[in-house]
Formats: structure tokens, sequence, C-alpha cells
């Protein structure tokens, strides 16, 4: 392996003498002091121990594929890059989405970043999150899913024992995330929407409708994922960056009840013989079996929103709308919705609670009805 120690007499200094890449180059610091000769006999000069440090070191870096010149020349680099690098190529098992995600996070902000700022992964403190926040020009909720990006990075390092901890991030409420009203439409005119669906493609919508799914699940739901003895669908499928895939969102199977009102169009669906597997198929589609893209149903849902003055996009006019009905017009407490919606924990409804002004002066218009009718029997 390249590296050999030296000593120059003239300056009574020891050094590491390295090959690297077609030049040859002579390390005179180690942890940034000079390996100074301290006594006429090696085994007790620090100079010399300093310098075979140094050479068993740059030889391990080079062993464990982590070796960078500019560590022993002073030149100031950063190994967060290629680290970054090679902690993608360990997420293979993450759905195609979430991987272009990451990829245009480091290349759009990540990487240049530690470019035109390189440190070392085990200096990262909270003063460089903070940097790296405040430089990236997006909404807040978007600046947060890159640094949660970046600390899932850290945790890897972590776990790899590159870094002795994870240091601590920003805090949530540092990136002014603003609390959106969630937006929906109450149920007749979700319905005008449907309705106004060409016939052939309007199962998959009131798919959605009824039974509260993700889109992406829809288009990706099989005919054999309807258990016709139990009138229920298992949904272990999904669509991630126009690619199926054998999981859902969150990695758990779910099984729902078909709704009563769909369950003779689904049995006809599940029954018909048109050589796909899927349960709803678009004709116009050129994917294999035919499937719908969630770029399809957003553009029929947008057309039909079109035709009887609607705004709303798909998710928000489907699930969103779905579960603020159940609030707002069916009185249901999220309790019961969690059950209906499968969500694991409750917390994940509670954005939905702000939509509840209907349910709030059904409440207190009931309180008032009961105060008047009290006065009058008083009287």
């Amino acid at each position: 392996m390249s590296g050999s120690v030296y000593f120059k007499r003239d300056r009574a200094q020891w050094g590491v003498a390295w090959n690297w890449q077609g030049k040859r180059y002579q390390i005179s610091r180690y942890k940034g002091r000079l390996m100074v000769q301290t006594h006429p006999s090696q085994k007790k000069d620090q100079g010399y121990i300093d310098a075979c440090r140094l050479l068993a070191q740059m030889q391990g870096d080079v062993e464990n594929g982590v070796f960078r010149i500019e560590k022993y020349t002073g030149q100031r680099y950063t190994d967060v890059i290629p680290y970054f690098e090679h902690w993608l190529e360990q997420k293979d098992n993450r759905k195609p989405a979430t991987l272009k995600s990451y990829r245009g996070y480091f290349r759009n902000w990540i990487k240049p970043f530690f470019e035109a700022n390189p440190v070392q992964i085990h200096e990262i403190q909270l003063d460089t999150l903070n940097q790296l926040r405040r430089s990236l020009k997006l909404s807040g909720k978007s600046a947060y899913d890159v640094m949660m990006c970046f600390h899932g990075f850290m945790d890897y390092a972590w776990r790899s024992r590159r870094i002795p901890d994870v240091p601590p991030f920003p805090k949530r409420d540092e990136y002014g995330i603003a609390k959106r009203a969630i937006d929906w439409i109450p149920e007749a005119r979700q319905m005008r929407i449907i309705e106004a669906i060409p016939e052939a493609d309007r199962p998959i919508f009131l798919f959605l409708k009824y039974h509260l799914r993700r889109p992406a699940e829809a288009c990706a739901l099989h005919k054999v994922d309807y258990d016709r003895f139990n009138q229920a669908f298992l949904i272990r499928r999904s669509i991630s960056f126009d690619q199926l895939v054998n999981s859902t969102k969150t990695g758990a199977d779910h099984v729902i009840p078909c709704h009563s009102a769909m369950i003779e169009e689904v049995e006809r669906l599940v029954d018909l013989d048109n050589n796909s597997p899927y349960l709803f198929v678009n004709k116009r589609a050129r994917k294999d079996g035919k499937r719908y893209t969630n770029k399809a149903l957003s553009t029929i849902w947008k057309a039909a929103c079109e035709q009887v003055g609607e705004t709303i996009t798909l998710y928000p006019g489907t699930k969103h709308s779905g579960v603020c009905i159940m609030i707002n017009e069916k009185g249901m407490p999220l309790s019961d919705i969690q059950v209906v919606t499968d969500h694991a924990r409750i917390e994940s409804l509670k954005a939905y609670e702000q939509t509840t002004l209907a349910r709030k002066r059904q409440l207190m218009e009931t309180v008032i009805l009961e105060q008047v009718e009290h006065l009058r029997k008083v009287k």
C-alpha cells in the first residue's frame, strides 16, 4: 500500500510520503501539529510515533473506502457528499417516489450547500443544520421534508458508527409551517362532480368516495384483492412514481369492507373477462393491463369539475371531503372515523377537527333550543 514515514534531518522533523492519483504528497502535520523529533530513540520520539499513527490512519481510510487526500493536506473538504451518495444506494427498499424525492433534495439543495460549506459529517452540529435550513428557498413544509431526509442520513451515519451521536435538529416550529384549512366540499357537490364523470370511468371515483383510500391504491387494486365471500377488499398495493409496488404507502395491509352501494358493481367488474388483472380498467390506457394512473384520474376529475363549476382537486375532493362529510354532515366522532379509515393513530385525524364548523353550529343551536324550551316551561 502506498505511503512511508520519512525524516528531514535539516528540520529534525518527521513526515509521511504518500502517492495518490499520480501525485506525491508530503504530509508533515498530525492533528494540526508538526511531527518534530523529540528524542533520539524512535521508541520514545513522539514525532516518529505520530508519523506512524498518521500513516496507519491513511492506510485505514483507503481500506475502508473513505480516503480523501484533502483531509491530510489541510485543504477544506466534505465527506458528506460521497457518503450521502452511498446512503442513497442503500435505500433500494424505498418506494420509487420516495427515492425520486431524496435524489431531488440531494441534487438541488444538500449537495450545493456542502460544496459551498465543506464540513465533515462528524463536525455537523445544530449551527450547521440551521445554516442548511436557512439556505433552503422552499416553503416551510418542503424545507422540513428536506431536513427530515437529512436526519435519516445522519441517523444512518450514527448507526454505522461514523459519528458518536445524531446532533439536535431545528425544531418543527422553526420552519414556519402554516396550518392550512383542509379543502373539502359537501356531499351534494361531490356527487355532482362524480355524476359529471363519464359512466365508464365512474366506478373508480365512487370507490374513492365510499372507501376513503388513496387514488394510487385504487389504481393498483387487482381483481384478486376482492374477497367475494366477505365482500371486502385487501388493500396491499399502490403506485409509486408510476410503478406498481406491492405495498401501501405506510407499508401496512388493510382489509376494508365493500360499501353496500358498490357491491353489485364491484362483483360485475371482478367477473368481467377483459384480459386485465386490475379491478378498474381504463380503456384508453397504454399501461399493461390498462390500469388507471394518478394523472389520468386527475385529468378526468378536473374535466368533471369544470362542467359543474368546481375547482377542488382529486384528493381533497374525494378522501378529504369524505372524512369532512362524516364529521360535518353525519356527525361521526373521530374515533369512529379512525375505524373506517384504518389510521393507526387518531392524532393523524386531528387536522380534520378544524372543519367541524357545521358540527359546532349544530351543538350550539341544540343548547340554545334546550334553553328556550326550559324557559318556556318555566313561564
